[in-house]
């Protein structure tokens, strides 16, 4: 089995044979040079910036030092296949909304930042010169004494040359035994280079690549991956919302049309037209069917017109009585920022209908600042829900999560009960309306295009 770190082929009996000490002398090196380079680099942002700071126009030059390691830790993470055969990932997760603001305010508050801000200046003030230093005592030195017959023949003419300008050798014999101890050292030098390598890619490894069994790096997968399988599950519920809307659905239209035609050209009173009368009445309550189950699916109303009609439109459809205040409307959000808002809204008003046994809802929503949505759904009921007992708000809850958001509920016996849940979200550009249909007064669209069949069974019955 091939070594797959520094650390493993140092206990191998064939390290100095091997590619290993020269591949931590190139991962010493430039270290090194990046080290140094990183050095220039900071003090010359900090001057010019500290210089245009009176003027106001040093302070973005300032602010970006903060984010100076996020160049260096991709950098560093590339240079640890020199000594590490294993994944380097870095920590940072995915914004939720695309944009500088929100890409910004996630790497603020995560601490894989600070930490590879701490390691680029650790690097830049510290690492480099101690690897120079290294890489000169373990590596020079000793190559310097192998070359003595070299320098004994070339530069001291055959009679006298200096060692590293400390040792005098006027000798051949004393010339090929300092070469035989450069080999020595050179060897002892390898390991120790192989040694420092190891600890300085552990050091790099633990502050900006933490392995895949590290628990922050774990938590980051995750986190990433429950996202990735949001966004694939609300792709797939408007797939096939899609296919339904456009496909079963409108050969269901046709059919009913179809038998309200027929009932009207059927002779009345005989069997056929009572057979076609109970197939016209089946078609439309599987018609109606269909359209509530699209509409639970992904409401178009949602894809269409926002959030602010998706929500009046799921409180037309509650059995209780809902207010609903939008509060600063805000243009479009993202989609999967108003897909969580829209179903938390519906199943609080589903538990309303159910379980409270509230007289009146209110729903309240609020865009704050641009940069935080806030939903509140309330009803006069008997209050002691619980969010463990099956009501569906942990699904919702784990949804909301998702988005770097928070859902909390408060219901003491005897009422009010509120459902609170805040997203943090930045508009994004409105779409158009992918299906016909103008908006009502109330901002939802008007549903007389999506019963197409009324005017046939009114006229057919």
């Amino acid at each position: 089995m091939q070594p797959r770190n520094v650390w493993q082929a140092l206990l191998r009996p064939g390290y100095l044979l091997s590619p290993w000490p020269w591949r931590a002398v190139a991962y010493l090196l430039t270290g090194a040079l990046t080290g140094a380079a990183v050095l220039v680099g900071l003090v010359a942002v900090v001057a010019v910036g500290g210089v245009l700071a009176a003027v106001l126009v040093g302070l973005p030059l300032l602010a970006v030092v903060v984010f100076a390691g996020l160049p260096v830790a991709a950098l560093e993470r590339r240079r640890l296949r020199l000594v590490d055969a294993d994944d380097a990932p870095g920590a940072h997760g995915e914004p939720v909304v695309p944009g500088l603001r929100s890409w910004l305010t996630t790497r603020l508050r995560e601490r894989a930042t600070w930490r590879e801000l701490g390691h680029t200046l650790l690097t830049a003030c510290l690492l480099w010169p101690a690897e120079a230093l290294v890489l000169t005592v373990a590596l020079f030195f000793p190559l310097a004494t192998i070359a003595t017959p070299l320098l004994l023949a070339t530069v001291g003419e055959g009679r006298e040359t200096k060692v590293l300008k400390v040792w005098t050798v006027t000798g051949w014999p004393t010339a090929l035994g300092a070469a035989a101890l450069g080999v020595l050292l050179l060897a002892a030098g390898l390991y120790a280079l192989g040694v420092a390598a190891g600890a300085r890619a552990a050091l790099t490894r633990f502050l900006v690549a933490p392995r895949a069994g590290d628990p922050q790096a774990r938590v980051v997968e995750l986190t990433r991956s429950r996202a990735r399988l949001v966004d694939a599950f609300e792709a797939e519920r408007r797939r096939i919302e899609r296919d339904l809307h456009d496909g079963a659905q409108q050969r269901l239209v046709a059919l009913t049309m179809n038998l309200g035609l027929a009932r009207l050209d059927a002779p009345r009173g005989g069997p056929l037209a009572e057979q076609l009368a109970r197939a016209h009445e089946e078609a439309g309550a599987d018609l109606a069917e269909l359209r509530e189950l699209i509409h639970g699916i992904h409401p178009q109303v949602l894809a269409d017109y926002g959030l602010e009609a998706a929500v009046a439109d799921a409180a037309d459809r509650s059995p209780v009585p809902v207010d609903v205040e939008y509060v600063r409307p805000a243009p479009r959000l993202p989609q999967a920022v108003e897909a969580a808002a829209y179903f938390v809204v519906r199943e609080a008003l589903a538990n309303v209908a159910r379980h409270s046994g509230a007289r009146r809802a209110r729903v309240r929503a609020e865009h704050r600042a641009g940069r935080l949505l806030v939903l509140e759904v309330t009803d006069d009921g008997r209050g002691g829900a619980d969010s463990g007992r099956g009501t569906g708000l942990t699904g919702l809850a784990d949804r909301v999560s998702v988005l770097d958001g928070r859902l909390t509920l408060t219901s003491p016996p005897g009422g009010p009960t509120l459902l609170r849940v805040e997203i943090p979200c930045e508009p994004s550009e409105p779409s158009e309306p992918s299906r016909t249909g103008r908006p009502s007064q109330t901002g939802r669209p008007s549903r007389s295009t999506e019963q197409p069949t009324d005017a046939v069974t009114e006229a057919s019955a």
